[in-house]
């Protein structure tokens, strides 16, 4: 994968343009695709560090294509949606995606959107190496996964990047706007709904791998955010 290819894929080929004039003058190396089916191709051959996918696209659409990315790759993805479409964001997030940028935008701002992404995919490796393990529970920034009683849940890296915020400081509350801060980033464009749908769907899954009660779970702390609580009797370790 090269850490400079951008993929722009939007069947518009004058945003095509523009978008890759502003990412060529930052530094990034660009290559393109026009519907779904070549977007796939390009990631597979490509290997681009970033794809910015349109949701509109012929042949397969967008939701689609992030999907089936997802299902395969920890590629960031940053989605572009319709202005005012505010479910289509949210199932982006939902598939997986790290971002979204309303239409119509600036080059500008998509530029440095894709700056921030990469920024923040590059800081992965500041995540100490170790995995943090609860009765049941294990989730491993290393290899990127969370195990609920030795079984691997399929979580996208935002949920995986949630749960270890949240398990590794036990008891303490995080803010919807602090999860957003560590999670996303200082400048990410959304938001606190976003952090409520993570949470939504993390919570979901944990409760349908989970075959037995555990003393651990996510709490609402209503007017204020999320914490993960873990029963005070129990013994727990972060090795």
């Amino acid at each position: 994968m090269s850490k400079n290819t951008i993929l722009i894929a939007d069947d518009d080929e004058n945003v095509r343009e523009i978008i890759a004039l502003y990412l060529k003058k930052e530094g990034y190396e660009v290559i393109h695709a026009g519907d779904g089916q070549e977007t796939l191709q390009k990631v597979q051959t490509g290997k681009p560090a970033l794809v910015l996918l349109d949701i509109m696209m012929p042949h397969i659409d967008g939701m689609e294509v992030c999907k089936r990315i997802r299902n395969t790759s920890k590629i960031p993805v940053i989605m572009l949606t319709a202005k005012g479409e505010e479910l289509d964001r949210i199932i982006g997030l939902e598939l997986g995606a790290d971002d979204y940028i309303t239409k119509p935008f600036s080059p500008r701002e998509v530029a440095a959107r894709v700056k921030a992404v990469l920024r923040r995919i590059n800081d992965r490796d500041t995540f100490p190496a170790d995995s943090i393990i609860f009765p049941g529970l294990e989730i491993n920034m290393t290899e990127y996964y969370i195990k609920v009683d030795d079984e691997a849940v399929i979580c996208t890296p935002k949920e995986i990047e949630i749960m270890w915020t949240l398990a590794g400081s036990p008891g303490r509350v995080f803010s919807r706007e602090k999860l957003l801060e560590v999670v996303w980033g200082y400048d990410y464009f959304g938001d606190s709904r976003t952090v409520d749908t993570h949470i939504k769907r993390i919570r979901a899954k944990l409760e349908s791998s989970s075959r037995k009660s555990h003393p651990w779970s996510i709490k609402t702390v209503w007017g204020v955010g999320y914490k993960f609580d873990i029963d005070p009797k129990e013994t727990a370790g972060i090795s």
